[in-house]
């Protein structure tokens, strides 16, 4: 096999708008099939020249033909039909937040590790190799000694009403949606766990979710950390790195496939002000990362434990919610 081939698990406009088109500028992978509930399979099939559709999700896993899965289904039925994927030896790269708990993780990644398939958190912007810059900078000592991260991801729900986002039930809510890039952010860069959290949230009262919310983070080594999160700001993807001798700045931190795939890293100090572009084409570059894993056979442990991780803090966060007192990790 020099190809994983891929089914796509639902319509999802991220499927159509990211990664349908990345799996086919991908050199290792193809889109083979398409199954959707809703009866649009066909419409996308014909529009990407993909050649099997299915009507049920469960008629394309029987697909002896097809070797990963891609899940952009809501948050709440990630671990379902990863669990499912998995049951038919299919390796499984799965939108973000992995699922609603850490637990619930945990209880899917030991699954396919029984069934010895692959599993990847579809966090894309790790793939881009400005963070790959901004990790050198640290190294070099150029800011000094970190005291402090900051992480926003942010953008305006102008339709709030009927919006999945808005669903308790079904994984709604700004920490859920895009507070957990600014989380994985913030242990990915710097490489180091938090051990304390306090939030501060707006709860929408009839929909009970997080519309916009605040973190504070103590990681492991003392430094100091925050992100926030909300659908009701201005578009914002940015993440800053301030130590004793200078500051770092990402301004298209998780989306620069937005810009040509062109990241930044500003950095200054004392010197001056140096701006580094960076292009890095993240789609493409996770599920290649992801289907040359299964050729290959590779070991992708770390990335599991990296997932568990990442959702015990937000279970943490929601817990700070709910109490309104700092929470251990």
């Amino acid at each position: 096999m020099t190809k994983v081939r891929w089914g796509i698990l639902s319509t999802a406009n991220i499927a159509q708008k990211a990664m349908i088109p990345a799996i086919g500028r991908s050199e290792n992978a193809e889109v083979v099939a398409i199954a959707s509930s809703s009866g649009k399979a066909k419409e996308v099939a014909d529009a990407f020249n993909i050649k099997k559709t299915y009507h049920t999700y469960e008629q394309m896993l029987r697909d002896e033909e097809i070797d990963a899965i891609y899940i952009p289904l809501p948050n709440h039925l990630h671990k379902k039909w990863t669990m499912e994927a998995a049951k038919h030896g299919k390796h499984v790269l799965c939108e973000k937040p992995a699922s609603l708990t850490a637990e619930d993780t945990k209880e899917m990644i030991d699954f396919c590790k029984v069934r010895g398939v692959h599993f990847m958190e579809a966090f894309m912007y790790q793939f881009h190799p400005q963070h790959d810059t901004v990790r050198a900078i640290i190294a070099s000592g150029e800011i000094g000694e970190v005291k402090l991260m900051r992480a926003s991801f942010s953008f305006l729900l102008n339709k709030p009403k009927g919006n999945i986002r808005m669903d308790r039930t079904k994984g709604g809510g700004s920490i859920y949606d895009v507070g957990c890039y600014s989380i994985h952010v913030i242990r990915n860069v710097l490489q180091v766990e938090p051990t304390e959290i306090f939030i501060h949230a707006n709860i929408d009262q009839e929909h009970q979710v997080d519309t916009s919310a605040v973190g504070y983070l103590k990681l492991e080594n003392g430094v100091s950390a925050t992100f926030d999160s909300s659908f009701e700001m201005a578009f914002r993807n940015e993440y800053e790195i301030i130590g004793t001798k200078g500051q770092i700045k990402v301004p298209r931190a998780f989306r620069p496939d937005i810009h040509g795939d062109q990241g930044i890293v500003i950095l200054q100090t004392e010197d001056g002000t140096k701006e580094l572009k960076v292009v890095g084409d993240v789609y493409r570059m996770q599920v290649e990362r992801f289907s040359q894993a299964i050729l290959e056979e590779e070991d992708l442990s770390s990335t599991w434990e990296n997932s568990i991780r990442n959702m015990k803090v937000i279970d943490a966060c929601y817990k700070a919610i709910e109490t309104g007192k700092i929470i251990n990790i």
